[in-house]
């Protein structure tokens, strides 16, 4: 299940971020999103923040939980497993 859910969001991030250089498929699971991994911004990150929360039902409701979550692709992952909204 976890394997599922990081290509389900490396896909969604790729798309979300128009990263038009990046092949979803290709990302490491520990890929970092900041310094030298995918290079991004603040403005990305609040992008992600919504798309997590939207599609997923988790909030990361301030700069500190969001530091711990948003390292790699795999922490990002980890976070939404445990605390997302069952259907």
């Amino acid at each position: 299940m976890m394997e599922e859910l990081l290509q389900e969001l490396k896909k969604k991030i790729v798309e979300e971020l128009d990263l038009k250089d990046i092949n979803p498929n290709e990302l490491a699971d520990d890929t970092l999103f900041f310094d030298g991994g995918l290079g991004l911004d603040s403005v990305d990150l609040m992008v992600l923040v919504a798309l997590v929360d939207r599609d997923y039902g988790v909030e990361i409701f301030n700069r500190e939980l969001g530091k711990e979550v948003f390292i790699t692709l795999s922490t990002l992952a980890e976070y939404i497993a445990k605390h997302r909204k069952k259907n």
